[in-house]
């Protein structure tokens, strides 16, 4: 498939052009391929030199990731960020990337994907950033202990709560990546339980005072299951066989 072609059906699937955002994450394509061609799809959720390695050893020519190269601001093209385009270079892999595009997708992002995992319905959007609704939010009643539980099936990683609300949910918000500085913000919307990837240190202390659960599933380990299903949905779209490559954070 043309390089093109897919980039534009991308950017039109994932509103890449209405959707506000940092302004590193410079969403879309963020480095072409020689050939112009894509034939084969590697997922990731950091566009880091290791997964660039691992990349270009599996014979891909397209990375789609949800962190991509532009992350730390400007550098000088020296050492990593030089191997990192020499490899992509000389290896004809052309790098797409997706941040709160991919968060705030209906059906393929992170939140909504993680959401059907928990086997919980989303009963409507939350947390809005620059106009754009990030999180969503289930009503449902789980005890706390069996969503943690739930959590960890799913991602496969530690999960930590902070058990300062209610032992049974009614209303459960759920923001990936590293949205525990909103607790508050969840709180106003209504929520009793909140989940998301990370959050700093002052995020656990004020869910006790807030009276709300927090639920820290891990920044990386809650991003993951946007790019795969975005490739996935490639692949069953225009036969573009696809593969993860997990390189996780810890955090």
């Amino acid at each position: 498939m043309l390089l093109s072609d897919l980039a534009s059906y991308l950017n039109a699937e994932l509103r890449i052009g209405e959707i506000a955002d940092y302004g590193s994450a410079l969403n879309g394509l963020q480095m072409e391929n020689s050939k112009g061609e894509v034939t084969k799809v590697i997922a990731a959720v950091d566009a880091c030199l290791p997964v660039i390695r691992e990349a270009t050893a599996r014979g891909a020519d397209l990375l789609l990731v949800h962190h991509g190269l532009f992350w730390s601001g400007l550098q000088p093209v020296t050492r990593s960020v030089f191997e990192k385009n020499r490899l992509c270079i000389e290896n004809n892999l052309a790098i797409y990337s997706a941040h709160l595009p991919l968060d705030a997708h209906p059906t393929l992002g992170n939140n909504a994907v993680l959401m059907r995992a928990l086997r919980l319905e989303p009963a409507r959007s939350f947390h809005p950033y620059k106009g754009t609704d990030i999180g969503l939010v289930a009503e449902a009643e789980v005890h706390r202990d069996e969503l943690v539980a739930r959590l960890k099936q799913a991602t496969g990683a530690a999960v930590h709560l902070c058990p300062g609300g209610p032992a049974v949910t009614k209303r459960i918000g759920l923001v990936t990546g590293g949205a525990g500085s909103e607790v508050a913000a969840a709180v106003a919307a209504g929520i009793d339980t909140f989940i998301t990837g990370e959050g700093p240190h002052w995020s656990y202390t004020l869910a006790e005072e807030l009276g709300v659960n927090l639920i820290y599933a891990g920044h990386y380990a809650t991003e993951t299951f946007g790019v795969k299903a975005l490739a996935r949905h490639l692949n069953e779209k225009f036969g573009l066989p696809w593969e993860f490559v997990d390189h996780p954070t810890g955090l």
